[in-house]
C-alpha cells in the first residue's frame, strides 16, 4: 500500500511540475550568433511552433508554454514590469499639466485665437458658471478633442500605468483644459467626450506603438522602428527619450504583443449625385482606406482592455465634394471584458466592448460614443472556408448628429446633442485566401436633448466583395447605402436616402500569427 501511494504520489507530482514549466522568453543569448541572426531564427521559431493546426484557423499551443505569461504565440500577456517601471505620480501629473500649457501657448502666441488669452478673471468666471453644450466645429469636437485626450492618457500608460490606471489623467487633463485653457465656458460634451474616448484610442495608439517597438535591435532597423512608433504615439516617443529606453538594448522581448492584420484599400469612390439612386449619374473621388485588426477573438485567454480592437479609416479626396469632408469616417470597437466559449465546432467570444464612431457623409454627420455587449462567433464550413459574424448592441451616452438638409436651432450649430442605442452586424464569408463576401449594417437610434427636439434613425449598410489577384492583393467593390429619417416636432420631417460605390485593390498584410480573412 505503502509503495502504491508513492508511485501515485510522485505521478501527480510529476503532471503539476509539467503543466508549470514556464517556457524561457525569446531571448539574445551571447555565443550563439550575431543579434540579426538570433532575431531572425526567433521569427523562424515562431513560424514553424505557429502554423495553421489541421481543419481551423487557430495555431496549435507551443508545447509546456505558460499561458499565464505568454499567449499562444509566444508573446508577453503583459509589459515586463521589470522593464516598464511604474513612475511616480507626480510625473504623469507634470506631463498633463505640460500638455495642456503647449496647447495654451500655441493658442495665444501662433493661433492668436481669441479664446486662448485666459487670465484669472476667466479662471474664476469658469469656476463659478454651470458649462455648457459648446458649438465648436463637428469635426474639432468628435475627432479633435478625443485626439487631445490621447495625449492626457498616454502620459501615464507610456509611465508604467495600465489602462484603468491611465483614465483618471484623461479626465484630470480634460477638466483642467475646460476650466483653465480657454476663456469660453466649460463644456459639458468635451468634458465626456475627451477623456473617454480619448482613452479608447489612446490605448489603440499604445497598442499600436508597442507592435511596432523591439528593444532587442540595433542600428537602422532600431532607428526606423522609434521613429514610426514616436510617430503613431508621439506622449510615448517622448517619454521613451526621457527614460532612456530609445537607445537601451534587452536581451528578451519586454512588451504585451497580440498579432495585428492591417487592411489597405485603395480605389475610387463614386457619389451619386440624386438621391434614392442606385446606380446613377455621379462624381468620382480618390479614396484610401486603413483597417486594423488587432488581437485574436478566438483564442483563449484573459481578456483585459483593448487586447481585441478594430479601427478602420476612410478618406477620400476630389470630384470638388464640398458637404463630405476628406475624413469621411472613423469607426472602431476594443474589447474591456470577454469570455471565450466552444460548442462542437462554433468558435465564441461575448464581451462588453467601447464604441467609437464617425461618420461624415452628404447627407449627414454623426459622431457617437457607445458601450454595449458583443457576440464573435466562427463555423468553420470546411478546411478553407469559414463564416464569421459578430453582433453588437449597445448605448450611446452622448453622440452628435446634424443634416445636410435641415435648420439648426440659433444658427451657431449645425448639429444637435443626442443620446440612443446601436446595432452592428459584420459578416464576412471567407474562401480562403481566394475571396470574401461581406455585410455590413450599422443601425442608430437617437433622441434630442441639446437643440431641436426630435429624433433620427440612421441607418448604413454596405455589401463588400473581394476576389484574389494575386499573393495578397485583391480587387474589390463596395456598396454603401445612407438612410436617416429625422422627426421634428417644430419643423417638417426629414428623409435622406444616399448611395456610394467603391472599387478598389485591397492589400492585406496579414501576421503570421494570426490566421483568419475575418476583415
Amino acid at each position: 500500500m505503502k509503495y502504491t501511494f508513492t508511485v501515485l504520489f510522485c505521478l501527480w507530482a510529476s503532471a503539476l511540475l509539467q503543466a508549470q514549466v514556464i517556457t524561457a522568453p525569446d531571448s539574445i543569448k551571447a555565443g550563439r550568433g550575431s543579434r540579426e541572426q538570433q532575431l531572425q531564427q526567433i521569427k523562424e521559431r515562431k513560424a514553424r511552433l505557429f502554423t495553421d493546426s489541421l481543419g481551423g484557423t487557430e495555431p496549435t499551443n507551443s508545447f509546456l508554454l505558460d499561458t499565464t505569461l505568454f499567449n499562444k504565440y509566444g508573446d508577453l500577456l503583459n509589459d515586463d514590469p521589470e522593464y516598464n517601471k511604474r513612475q511616480p505620480l507626480w510625473k504623469p501629473t507634470a506631463q498633463v499639466v505640460g500638455v495642456n500649457l503647449a496647447f495654451m501657448g500655441f493658442n495665444r502666441y501662433i493661433a492668436k485665437a481669441d479664446y486662448g488669452y485666459v487670465s484669472t478673471s476667466s479662471w474664476r468666471r469658469n469656476l463659478r458658471s454651470t458649462p455648457e453644450w459648446d458649438t465648436d466645429e463637428f469635426g474639432i469636437n468628435f475627432i479633435g478633442h478625443p485626439y487631445q485626450g490621447t495625449l492626457y492618457f498616454n502620459a501615464a500608460r507610456s509611465q508604467g500605468y495600465n489602462y484603468w490606471q491611465s483614465l483618471p489623467f484623461a479626465v484630470g487633463g480634460s477638466l483642467s483644459w475646460e476650466y483653465f485653457g480657454e476663456n469660453t465656458l466649460p463644456s459639458f460634451n468635451d468634458m465626456i467626450y475627451t477623456p473617454i474616448n480619448g482613452a479608447a484610442l489612446g490605448e489603440v495608439l499604445y497598442r499600436l506603438s508597442t507592435n511596432i517597438l523591439d528593444d532587442r535591435t540595433r542600428g537602422r532597423e532600431r532607428v526606423l522602428r522609434e521613429v514610426a512608433a514616436g510617430l503613431v504615439n508621439p506622449v510615448r516617443g517622448l517619454n521613451r527619450l526621457l527614460q532612456g529606453k530609445t537607445f537601451q538594448v534587452t536581451n528578451k522581448e519586454v512588451y504585451e504583443k497580440e498579432p495585428l492584420n492591417i487592411t489597405l484599400f485603395a480605389g475610387v469612390h463614386r457619389l451619386n449625385d440624386e438621391q434614392d439612386d442606385v446606380f446613377g449619374t455621379g462624381r468620382n473621388k480618390a479614396m484610401l482606406n486603413v483597417q486594423l485588426d488587432y488581437g485574436n477573438p478566438f483564442e483563449l485567454q484573459r481578456r483585459k482592455p483593448f487586447d481585441l480592437f478594430r479601427l478602420r479609416v476612410e478618406l477620400s479626396k476630389g470630384a470638388n465634394d464640398t458637404l463630405g469632408g476628406t475624413i469621411n469616417n472613423i469607426t472602431g470597437y476594443g474589447i474591456l471584458f470577454g469570455r471565450n466559449a466552444q460548442v462542437g465546432k462554433l468558435s465564441m467570444l461575448t464581451g462588453l466592448f467601447q464604441y467609437y464612431d464617425y461618420w461624415n457623409t452628404r447627407n449627414f454627420e454623426l459622431g457617437a460614443l457607445g458601450f454595449g455587449g458583443g457576440l464573435f462567433t466562427r463555423l468553420p464550413l470546411s478546411k478553407q472556408i469559414n463564416l464569421y459574424n459578430n453582433l453588437h448592441l449597445g448605448v450611446i451616452p452622448l453622440a452628435g448628429n446634424g443634416t445636410r438638409f435641415g435648420p439648426d436651432e440659433n444658427g451657431l450649430r449645425n448639429y444637435v446633442y443626442t443620446t440612443g442605442l446601436h446595432a452592428k452586424l459584420e459578416s464576412t464569408l471567407s474562401l480562403g485566401k481566394y475571396a470574401s463576401a461581406a455585410f455590413v449594417y450599422y443601425h442608430y437610434w437617437l433622441h434630442t436633448f441639446e437643440g431641436l427636439e426630435g429624433s433620427n434613425s440612421v441607418g448604413i449598410v454596405r455589401p463588400r466583395v473581394t476576389v484574389r489577384l494575386f499573393k495578397n492583393v485583391s480587387l474589390g467593390y463596395e456598396h454603401f447605402g445612407y438612410t436617416t429619417n429625422r422627426r421634428l416636432k417644430a419643423y417638417p420631417n426629414q428623409r435622406a436616402v444616399i448611395t456610394d460605390q467603391k472599387i478598389f485593390l485591397q492589400l492585406f498584410l496579414e501576421d503570421s500569427q494570426r490566421r483568419g480573412r475575418y476583415n
